[in-house]
């Protein structure tokens, strides 16, 4: 890096209840400008609704309050600028509790608010537009628990215009929690797209936190000190390049593989990377080792962003149970498949006689059989196996009468069931996803300080236009041997998969240029497709990544609905990728010596 000036931003948090140690890691050691906490995820969105309608001064990410309070005088002695996600669906509250901690403390702090992203307020005025569901059409549901719009930076960008020590807001992209800060410092424009792509990408990279510094990281056993995990830190400078560490000290590591692997978790299409401020192209960008835990990220590019905000509403659509069993000795398998079809075949009886009606759905799975991969090639060697059942229902009376039936298994079944795994299930709600486009126009983002509210202009019509690109081809396998060796994926590539909504992606990424000829000769979408036939209802996309030496899939329908509504052991995909590791990749015998003299 040429230019003098640096901007050090660390992530201390990836999800709402990630570690608590983090922010403490971070501020001390880090030698931070900026500290960027994500709390938010479409089903999070959801909890926190229900959270406030039982109780007014609730709704946002309370970890941040706690996290964030022991810190405060290091923070204004260090003059660290901290902006967080956390207000959820209360912002209002969250300051109110965070500003009497600041005032104990007799700290001066400027809060700022952005707000204008919950839109539940205008739910009847959002029906007559006639929305429809992105990926399904279905009109707007006739309740939502929340509704709320992806905004972008301009609100974060005028609180730090306006001398704001700690931003809050509601929902926004991950992103732009880094690349407003990036845009203040460096006084990118709006229509500096490529910086703003490559501010994006920095913000992508670390918003899950220690996922780019080990965590989730297909060579995990060359990991150290997971208990002690570094979180990351980005370094950038003016022209939008930027580097990834982590604290000195700390465990984890950051190299190639690493921060690959978190560069394609949950991104479709590499060349349209939707977000409100950008759409990046990502095709390009490379990764470079350049030194002990310093890895390079450049050539990320972006276009003008489409007029519209995506929006992110939740509703609930009745009810679900989890209720799960021990059973051990010889044919366990056996014994929990009789077990789990008498219990579903009883308590649907039951409900037919009390008139309840029949369950939305049900399902029970075999842990500890490989269940998780095809269901009709199950291992049944195991002499203790967990037996996991889920129902949904409209009515919780339903679920509570399925919860009760279990128990009698314990002794009216078959031998050697021994416990329940968190004693008897309770009945909670099952929330559902449902996204659609607003005009920008439509959404009137604000901000608060000290209660003067400040209106923010958003650049609502843009010259982006829809484009199609072509994907970059295969690279040419150049067959000089007959491929009669083959390896498992993982001795040629890391992977790593994530989830939007119903939809997974498995991002591939070869150990070596060379490797990825093989890779791709041997993985199509329809490898992909029968490889996880028992999961995916839709169709299986492909982009090459050739900057990265890489491989996007994307899998459509895929997870059960996602989230909160899916009865899948893996709703958000998180074992995709660790099975397609498994998959035989043909090689020649000259590769296959070379691998296997390492």
């Amino acid at each position: 890096m040429k230019d003098k000036k640096k901007v050090r931003i660390g992530c201390a948090s990836g999800f709402w209840g990630d570690t608590s140690t983090a922010a403490k890691q971070l501020v001390e050691l880090g030698k931070l400008n900026y500290l960027v906490f994500d709390f938010l995820a479409e089903v999070t969105m959801s909890i926190l609704a229900r959270a406030k309608m039982k109780n007014p001064k609730l709704g946002y990410a309370k970890d941040f309050i706690d996290q964030l309070s022991p810190l405060l005088e290091k923070i204004k002695e260090d003059r660290i600028i901290v902006i967080s996600n956390a207000g959820g669906i209360n912002p209002l509250a969250c300051r109110e509790l965070l500003q009497s901690l600041i005032d104990e403390k007799e700290l001066d702090l400027k809060i700022a608010l952005v707000i204008g992203d919950d839109l539940i307020s205008d739910i009847i005025d959002l029906k007559d537009q006639g929305i429809r569901e992105i990926d399904t059409g279905k009109g707007l549901p006739e309740s939502c628990l929340s509704i709320n719009a992806y905004l972008g930076v301009p609100g974060i960008l005028s609180a730090l215009y306006e001398g704001a020590d700690i931003i809050i807001t509601g929902r926004c992209v991950d992103s732009a929690l880094v690349l407003a800060p990036l845009m203040y410092e460096f006084n990118w424009d709006t229509t500096d797209y490529n910086h703003l792509a490559s501010g994006s990408l920095a913000g992508h990279i670390i918003e899950c936190g220690a996922q780019c510094t080990g965590g989730n990281f297909t060579d995990w056993k060359d990991i150290k000190d997971f208990d002690d995990i570094g979180f990351p830190i980005i370094e950038a400078q003016s022209n939008g390049d930027f580097i990834v560490s982590k604290p000195e000290g700390t465990g984890g590591m950051v190299t190639f593989g690493t921060v690959a692997e978190q560069f394609l978790y949950e991104i479709g299409n590499p060349a349209e990377y939707f977000l409100p401020d950008v759409v990046c192209d990502f095709r390009n960008v490379t990764i470079n080792e350049i030194g002990i835990n310093k890895v390079l990220v450049s050539g990320a590019l972006g276009r003008p962003p489409t007029s519209q905000y995506k929006i992110s509403a939740t509703y609930l659509s009745g009810y679900r149970i989890v209720g799960t069993l021990v059973i051990g000795g010889e044919d366990s398998a056996t014994k929990g498949s009789i077990i789990g079809k008498a219990i579903i075949k009883k308590v649907s009886r039951i409900l037919d006689e009390k008139n309840l009606g029949p369950f939305t759905s049900t399902r029970y799975d075999l842990l500890g059989t490989d269940s998780i991969y095809q269901s009709n090639e199950l291992s049944t060697h195991s002499k203790e196996i967990v037996l996991r059942l889920v129902a949904t229902h409209p009515k919780k009376d339903a679920l509570v009468i399925f919860s009760r039936e279990i128990a009698q298994a314990v002794t009216g079944m078959t031998p050697g069931v021994i416990n329940y795994l968190g004693g008897r299930p309770s009945a909670f709600p099952s929330i559902n996803l449902y996204s659609f486009f607003l005009p920008k126009e439509k959404i009137k983002v604000k901000v608060d300080i000290n209660n003067k509210v400040k209106d923010i202009k958003i650049l609502t019509k843009t010259e982006h236009t829809l484009e199609e690109f072509e994907n970059p081809p295969n690279t040419n396998l150049d067959i000089k041997n007959e491929l009669e060796r083959s390896v498992p994926l993982i001795k040629l590539a890391f992977a790593r998969s994530g989830d939007k909504g119903d939809h997974a992606n498995i991002g591939v990424i070869a150990r070596k240029a060379r490797y990825l000829p093989y890779i791709q000769n041997a993985l199509s979408c329809d490898d992909i497709k029968q490889y996880f036939s028992h999961v995916i209802k839709g169709e299986v996309l492909m982009w090459n990544v050739p900057g990265i030496n890489g491989i996007n899939f994307l899998l459509k329908h895929s997870l059960g609905g996602g989230g909160m509504s899916s009865s899948l052991i893996d709703p958000q995909g998180k074992a995709f990728a660790q099975q397609l590791l498994e998959f035989q990749i043909p090689i020649d015998d000259e590769l296959y010596r070379e691998i296997n003299l390492k």
